[in-house]
């Protein structure tokens, strides 16, 4: 936990030196998906210290790819959660660093960090250990009912997944409270963890943008489950099958 808060802390410095200038910016999986300087400098960051303490354990970061191990202990890393928001000057973006443990051939979640930069806010979880913000135990809502639940969701960069997902949300919008789209599945992950949302969800993710979020969730006495072929529900047990079932139904479609 003191590594992963550690790392999680380097790479939103590098961010944060580079938030007036970017710098240079590609594209990934589609002309919307961009890569910035920033993602890079904090994923080495990031690396370099993991490297430094524990050389033999396993790496997968979003922007430089997987690098081998032999420990049993595995680190999932998305140096910068919401580039979109980062380039557009908005406070919503994020690192998260998890580690995983090997056990019977299965990762396991082990530790999850993120921090949100823009509010200064660490997230943070052990398994077994509960969930933390700030230091602070945080616990999931309350809310039973799925008329009286604020949800958030994300979507995909591209155009097809959207288009989809644009039928899972129109679908959704009349049995619940409100919906919100905030670009960082890390950030909205914790907030389901502390309350501040009730559910979220989204069918087109990768490992780096759930692995610390959802052992967070999940330390907070919230629920995680999978949807389509890589995405998440996450809220707290009272809402999770009825979401579950619903939205199930419509991504299936």
């Amino acid at each position: 936990m003191n590594l992963a808060t550690r790392a999680a802390a380097a790479g939103a410095a590098e961010v944060v030196s580079r938030v007036a200038a970017p710098g240079a910016t590609t594209t990934k999986s589609s002309a919307t998906d961009p890569v910035t300087d920033a993602d890079r400098a904090s994923e080495d960051a990031i690396v370099e210290l993991i490297r430094r303490h524990r050389p033999s354990d396993e790496i997968i970061g979003e922007e430089r790819g997987h690098r081998s191990g032999s420990s049993g202990y595995r680190w999932v890393i998305d140096p910068l959660d919401g580039t979109v928001n980062f380039l557009y000057g908005i406070p919503a973006f994020a690192v998260s660093v998890a580690c995983e443990i090997l056990r019977d051939g299965t990762w396991v979640p082990w530790v999850g960090v993120v921090h949100d930069i823009g509010r200064e806010e660490t997230f943070s979880a052990a398994a077994g250990l509960g969930a933390r913000m700030n230091g602070a135990v945080i616990q999931v809502g309350s809310v039973e009912a799925l008329a009286a639940a604020l949800i958030t969701t994300g979507f995909s960069y591209e155009a097809a997944s959207r288009a989809r997902q644009a039928r899972a949300l129109c679908a959704l919008l009349p049995a619940v409270r409100d919906i919100r789209s905030g670009g960082s599945a890390a950030i909205e992950l914790c907030w389901v963890a502390s309350g501040r949302f009730d559910a979220y969800f989204e069918d087109e993710l990768a490992i780096w943008d759930t692995a610390a979020g959802k052992l967070i969730v999940a330390e907070a006495g919230g629920r995680t489950t999978s949807l389509g072929v890589s995405g998440i529900i996450a809220s707290n047990t009272a809402l999770h099958h009825e979401l579950k079932t619903r939205l199930s139904d419509e991504v299936a479609q």
